[in-house]
């Protein structure tokens, strides 16, 4: 291979700034104008030009209390007894069944659920899911068992 049968190049490399007058861009002020915050660093990312005026992170509010570091956790689903009355009597209610009859989407079922006490139930079921204690009493009051 010969140096003239090699490909043309027409891109150039860019100019390294402020490494000295051999460069082609360097010496005194190298592009950057004389004075202020910008000649000599970069100003902090969410700067916002003024002293008076407050900047965004400063504009939102704040989380208080002592568990503002904690992540924020998302609360279980509730579902409450008169959902539960379609039920037929004597079948295991769980997680799964729920996502299959559509009481409970199927993303959001890695949340949780609770079942609470609103309503009436007649049949006895077998529930497999943490109650409160009025759903607790009326499950066990219509015959049903909470393996929980």
């Amino acid at each position: 291979m010969s140096l003239n049968s090699l490909p043309k190049t027409t891109s150039k490399k860019k100019k390294r700034i402020g490494r000295g007058y051999g460069s082609g861009k360097g010496g005194h002020t190298v592009g950057r104008g004389q004075k202020g915050q910008k000649s000599r660093h970069q100003p902090f990312l969410l700067f916002e030009g003024k002293k008076t005026q407050k900047s965004l992170l400063r504009r939102l509010p704040l989380l208080r209390g002592k568990d503002k570091f904690k992540p924020r956790q998302e609360k279980a689903i509730i579902i409450n007894l008169d959902q539960l009355s379609g039920f037929p009597a004597g079948e295991k209610v769980s997680l799964e069944v729920l996502v299959k009859r559509g009481l409970v989407k199927k993303d959001e079922a890695k949340r949780g659920v609770k079942i609470l006490g609103r309503g009436e139930i007649k049949k006895p079921l077998e529930v497999t899911l943490p109650c409160s204690k009025g759903a607790r009493e009326k499950i066990e009051k219509a015959g049903g068992k909470i393996y929980v």
